[in-house]
């Protein structure tokens, strides 16, 4: 069975008023303060435990820093059942690149590369649990549908 068109049009309109928020056309001119005026059903009320009403939140989250989006993911972690499994990237330095140059590890230490931050890739630290949803970053293999957006 089908959406309803109201639903699918719905979903249209919030979709282009996002992109249009991230894209800084809404809000006033861009000089790094804007107000946006959101709708009521958008807003989350309970100030005491904020968290926990994302669970009943059908729509995107959206986040003013990387901080605010990991404080989001690890509170609804905690909510799922089950044991955690931490998966952690690699911390060192291909030295095949520096063939004839000498590579000064003290630049590269595993500590700094571990608590590097960067907007659009996983952090050093990634923690899940079975049955908790992921969303992909990159095309990792469009013909079996692993595209960016795609949730698991």
């Amino acid at each position: 069975m089908g959406t309803p068109s109201s639903d699918v049009e719905e979903t249209r309109l919030f979709a282009k008023w996002i992109l249009e928020i991230g894209e800084g056309n809404i809000g006033g001119p861009i000089d790094g303060v804007a107000t946006i005026d959101l709708p009521d059903d958008l807003l989350i009320k309970d100030f005491v435990d904020p968290i926990s009403n994302l669970f009943d939140f059908d729509r995107a989250i959206r986040a003013p820093t990387n901080e605010t989006v990991d404080e989001i993911n690890n509170s609804l972690l905690k909510f799922f059942p089950g044991d955690e499994v931490e998966y952690l990237s690699s911390d060192t330095i291909c030295s095949s690149e520096y063939i004839n140059d000498t590579l000064d590890t003290t630049l590269y230490s595993p500590e700094l590369l571990n608590g590097l931050i960067i907007s659009g890739l996983p952090n050093h630290k990634l923690v899940l649990k079975v049955g908790v949803p992921v969303m992909l970053l990159r095309n990792l293999n469009q013909k079996e549908g692993l595209c960016n957006g795609t949730r698991l």
